[in-house]
């Protein structure tokens, strides 16, 4: 039997569970298909690997996309915050696109 690409992360995730990465990539490939269970991997990311920037903007996005829109100005301005202390300038002015773009929309 082949694996796939989402068995192979799986796979990486559980022999490197202190690697973000891991989690980011099992994250990403449950976007379209169980939003969901993708939100929920990022949120694992925010809480035990809250350097990880780009965790910021994914969370927010699938908040939005799953009209769960309590929390995503608070995440795009946390994820603002970090990249700055990162120095992380093309990542901050993402963050604050999507940010006008939420708030915009709202």
């Amino acid at each position: 039997m082949t694996k796939t690409r989402l068995d192979n992360l799986l796979e990486y995730m559980k022999e490197e569970p202190d690697n973000p990465f891991n989690i980011y990539a099992v994250a990403n490939e449950y976007i379209s298909t169980d939003p969901q269970l993708a939100k929920k991997y990022f949120e694992q990311l925010l809480e035990e690997f809250p350097q990880y920037l780009p965790t910021y903007y994914q969370l927010a996005t699938i908040n939005i996309a799953l009209n769960d829109t309590q929390n995503v100005e608070s995440i795009y301005l946390k994820g603002m915050a970090l990249a700055k202390k990162q120095n992380e300038n093309k990542t901050y002015q993402e963050l604050q696109n999507g940010l006008n773009e939420f708030l915009f929309e709202d």
